[in-house]
This record gives structure tokens, C-alpha cells and sequence, in this order.
């Protein structure tokens, strides 16, 4: 029996699939989404995607894969905390990524670019495509036929996507998005379940940390320049004061500094919810939806902290030379693909080459990031070297 508090979703009172199916005995209706996730063809390329590095690069880094399971982990350590729907978090967490294209952010943006004076491209509407038309596993439907609140999740990763509390007023809503939510009703003007706001902030702290890991591997980050962060500079150097005998930079240092600033980060986040609770009086899930403001948060000091480690990332760390060097190198690639196959859709494979003939500019610009966002870096790599380098393959099979 799960002991759940009013605020989190149970899963005998889920909203439901789309198309019915019978329930498992052994198996809530949230364990089943977690599973046919980890099943989902789009959740085994993650493990080929980028995070930061390129996939390539060196086995250690994170990629997509790593990075979902890490924000899974978090989130699970959260709900339990909470006395929300694990499973349920748990599924959002390793969804939220499936819709990233090859090479991480910057296959995004390239992607982006290419079709603005169309829709434009957002890998949380991307997830949402692959979730519900995309994945082919089942005879009777298109897509893997999640839950609603798991749908409701992935498509408001970021917050409410319509109305007066959209998160980005000025960037035009997807017509996926649109379509999507007139027949099926996502609730795109309030904010998600608990369980979906976890899922966000695991993201967030998973995010910083483990790029700090990876920095500080790639030798692109100093140790020395951490301490001088507010928060993380503190804890690292308690750490180094209590631990003599190894230095700063040691690999088991790093790792007690990365596990110890998680759980700060998690308890910040208990605290600030058990707060919002008592502040806001919520006992229920359209308490938490109907909130007007996000429900799951770290506290203003921990948000300072937060914005100050990603400051610091994206001045050290994505916008070193090297990594803006080989970022502008993959936006390329994308680029180029996307123009090839868009111009002359005959060179796609052939189920992708009819969608993409049979149909109006729009919608044949939408088959082909279908295609593209669907490969991995080294795929992206290789189908580039076979359209563009006259000495790849020159043989026809």
C-alpha cells in the first residue's frame, strides 16, 4: 500500500492512457511508464548523445543516458523524501531527454535555426512527439501510450506553457503542443504535479554537478577557481580541511565534494517544500497546480547558489574555445544535413523520403528533424561523411 501524502498523484486515481488498455496485476499504471520508457528505442540512443562532450570523446563523460539516470536518481531520493509517487517521477525524469538531438544543445539550436521561419525546434516537444507518434512497439497505436500525468510531465518540463504564467510569453507555442493538448488537454496553462516539478529541479541539480565532474576531468575547470563560489567553494573546502593527506584536486575529494553539495541541495529542497506547504496550505493536487507559482524550489539562497554555479559553467566551461570550437563544428553538420535532406527528400530512407515528398514544406521540414533528431552523434557524423565526402562509400549497399 503506498503511503502517499494528498499533494502527490496516485495512481488509482490517473487520468488515464489514451487508448485503453487492460491493467497489469502486478504493476502500478506509473511502473509501467517508467518501464516502456527504459524499453523505448528513443531511451537506448541516449546512451550515443551528447551531454557536453561529444559522445566520442571519452567514455567517462556524460552522455544523455548517464545524465537521465542521474536525474532519475535525484528525483527518486526527493519523492521519497516527500511522500510522493516515485514511479511516477521516475518516469518523467528519464522521458524529459528522449526528444534531444545529436550533440546535446547545439544540435538543437542548429535545428532550431533551420526551421524558425516554420515552428521552430524544442526537444520537449520532440519528447512529446516520440512518446505519443514516433515510438512503433505496439500493434494498436503509434507512440508507447504513456499516462497523462507522465505526458503532462515531459511537456511541461519547464512550466506552464500557455496563460498568464507561461514561462516564455514570447516564444510561440509548437503546434504539436496545440494540437496535442485540443484532443487530449494537457492543462498548458498551470503548472505540473509534484512529481513533475521534481523531476525539473533533479534536472537542474544533476545538470551543474555532474558538469563540474566532467569539467574538471577534461582539465577545462580548476579546482582552485571553485572555491571561490559561495556554497560549493565552502563545502570543498571543509572537505580538504578535514580530510588531510589528499589534495585538492584528487579524484575520491571531488567525488565527497560533488555527493556532499548533492545533498545539501536536496535537503534545501525538503525544507523550501515543506515550507510552500504550510505557506500555501496545500493538501491537495490542484492545490499544487492551481499554485500560481512553482511548488518544488530551492530556497532564494539556494537559488543565488544555483544561478551562481551556472554562471560559472557557462563562463568556464561552455564557452571555452575548445568546446565552442567543436560545438560550432556539430552545428554544422546539422545544419547541412537538414538542408540536404530538405531540399532533396529522395535521399532520405525510403519511409522517410515518402512522408517527406507527401506533403506541404512545413510538415516536411518537421519529418526531417523527426529523422535527424532521431540519430546519434555518431550516426549524425556518419550520414554526413556519406552525403558530403566524395571518398565515403562510394558503393550503393
Amino acid at each position: 500500500m503506498l503511503n502517499l501524502e494528498k499533494y502527490a498523484c496516485n495512481p488509482l486515481e490517473t487520468k488515464g492512457r489514451i487508448f485503453h488498455e487492460k491493467e497489469d496485476l502486478y504493476r502500478s499504471c506509473y511502473q509501467r511508464d517508467r518501464d516502456r520508457v527504459i524499453y523505448s528505442g528513443a531511451f537506448r540512443k541516449l546512451q550515443y548523445k551528447t551531454q557536453v562532450f561529444i559522445n566520442y570523446e571519452n567514455d567517462y563523460y556524460r552522455t544523455r543516458l548517464t545524465h537521465s539516470l542521474e536525474v532519475a536518481q535525484i528525483a527518486r531520493s526527493l519523492s521519497r523524501r516527500l511522500s510522493v509517487n516515485e514511479d511516477l517521477t521516475e518516469a518523467i525524469s528519464l522521458a524529459h531527454d528522449l526528444g534531444h538531438p545529436p550533440f546535446g544543445h547545439a544540435g538543437e539550436e542548429a535545428l532550431n535555426e533551420m526551421t524558425e521561419h516554420y515552428l521552430g525546434f524544442d526537444h520537449n516537444v520532440q519528447a512529446l512527439r516520440i512518446l505519443t507518434f514516433l515510438e512503433k512497439r505496439y500493434l494498436k497505436f503509434d507512440g508507447i501510450n504513456l499516462t497523462w500525468e507522465a505526458l503532462e510531465g515531459v511537456a511541461k518540463h519547464n512550466g506552464p506553457i500557455t496563460g498568464r504564467y507561461c514561462i516564455n510569453p514570447d516564444k510561440k507555442v509548437h503546434k504539436f503542443i496545440l494540437d496535442y493538448d485540443r484532443d487530449y488537454k494537457l492543462d498548458l496553462d498551470n503548472f505540473s504535479s509534484t512529481e513533475a516539478q521534481i523531476a525539473a529541479i533533479s534536472d537542474d541539480i544533476a545538470y551543474n554537478m555532474h558538469d563540474i565532474d566532467d569539467g574538471i576531468r577534461a582539465k577545462i575547470l580548476v579546482v582552485d577557481e571553485l572555491l571561490e563560489l559561495p556554497l560549493i567553494g565552502e563545502i570543498l573546502k571543509k572537505i580538504i580541511d578535514d580530510n588531510t593527506g589528499y589534495s585538492m584536486s584528487d579524484h575520491k575529494i571531488i567525488q565527497e565534494f560533488l555527493r556532499k553539495t548533492v545533498d545539501i541541495m536536496i535537503e534545501d529542497v525538503v525544507s523550501q517544500v515543506k515550507s510552500n506547504i504550510k505557506e500555501y496550505n496545500i493538501s491537495s493536487q490542484d492545490d499544487v497546480r492551481n499554485l500560481g507559482k512553482t511548488f518544488v524550489t530551492f530556497s532564494v539562497e539556494m537559488m543565488q547558489y544555483h544561478a551562481n554555479i551556472k554562471n560559472f559553467l557557462r563562463s568556464k566551461l561552455y564557452n571555452y574555445y575548445k568546446v565552442k570550437r567543436v560545438k560550432n563544428k556539430v552545428k554544422r553538420i546539422i545544419q547541412e544535413l537538414f538542408k540536404a535532406f530538405y531540399d532533396d527528400p529522395q535521399i532520405l530512407p525510403h519511409e522517410w523520403s515518402i512522408q517527406a515528398m507527401n506533403t506541404d514544406l512545413m510538415n516536411r521540414s518537421i519529418v526531417v528533424c523527426d529523422f535527424i533528431s532521431g540519430m546519434t552523434d555518431r550516426f549524425a557524423i556518419q550520414e554526413h561523411r556519406r552525403i558530403f565526402d566524395i571518398k565515403y562509400e562510394m558503393q550503393l549497399f
